[in-house]
């Protein structure tokens, strides 16, 4: 038996320890091995109620773009909207930008990032 296997011992650590079931899953999301931290990113938001509206405004106001899923509401199209028009209003007073991707889809960007509306063919410069 090594030291590191005694020392795992000691701790009530075993060999066949997951790791996974010793971080919690907000942990585990932050946890890239492979990459250093990025400054921005991009997160996936599923709209479930209003209450996602203060997740939306606080990760905006990291700089960090959302690409929010909407389909979870489709059976409530007046709260949807509802809650659309509130994010809107919160990212045109912060100078962000939103636009539908598809139905269920919008991405909303934070300050000083502006997304591109009209659809230009490949063949035409992009600048």
């Amino acid at each position: 038996m090594g030291l590191f296997d005694k020392l795992g011992k000691g701790l009530g650590v075993s060999k066949d320890m997951n790791v996974e079931e010793y971080m919690t899953s907000e942990e585990m999301e932050n946890v890239d091995v492979l990459n250093e931290p990025a400054d921005f990113y991009i997160k996936p938001v599923a709209l479930k109620d209003e209450s996602d509206i203060a997740v939306i405004e606080a990760e905006l106001n990291k700089k960090n773009i959302i690409l929010l899923n909407t389909s979870e509401m489709k059976n409530r199209e007046n709260t949807t909207k509802k809650i659309i028009d509130s994010i809107k209003e919160f990212v045109t007073k912060m100078n962000g930008d939103i636009a539908a991707i598809d139905n269920n889809k919008l991405i909303i960007t934070p300050a000083k990032v502006k997304i591109i509306k009209n659809r230009k063919r490949p063949d035409q410069a992009q600048s």
